[in-house]
């Protein structure tokens, strides 16, 4: 069973993605910001990491910088999932090192085939 941690500051996403995850046979971990989301991936070793960007304390660019700058997790799967919908959004976190980039409101397929395929 795939280890996903889902992190987003919004109780409502965190719930959806997470019944989409589940649904499809995933064991899901959350994170509510981008420090526990640091500390999550060091305690629960997920397989794919699903990453918001606009959040407290430290946004999803600073996560995904920290982790592509850690031997350990510089080749975790992350996947930006946000509401920052722009062309530069979306390029600026694939030159992050993000494997892949979907707006919000999320389509459970879309989500699926990138999880799927990252896997």
């Amino acid at each position: 069973m795939s280890k996903i941690l889902v992190v987003d500051d919004v109780p409502s996403e965190l719930e959806m993605i997470g019944r989409i995850l589940k649904k499809a046979g995933m064991e899901v971990v959350v994170a509510t910001n981008g420090e526990e989301a640091i500390a999550r991936i060091q305690e629960s070793a997920p397989d794919l990491v699903i990453l918001d960007v606009v959040m407290p304390r430290m946004n999803g660019f600073e996560v995904i910088r920290e982790l592509r700058g850690d031997r350990k997790t510089s080749k975790l799967p992350v996947v930006f999932c946000s509401q920052k919908n722009t062309e530069i959004d979306k390029t600026w976190g694939m030159d992050l090192g993000a494997d892949a980039y979907i707006t919000k409101p999320v389509d459970p397929e879309q989500l699926l085939n990138i999880v799927e395929r990252l896997l």
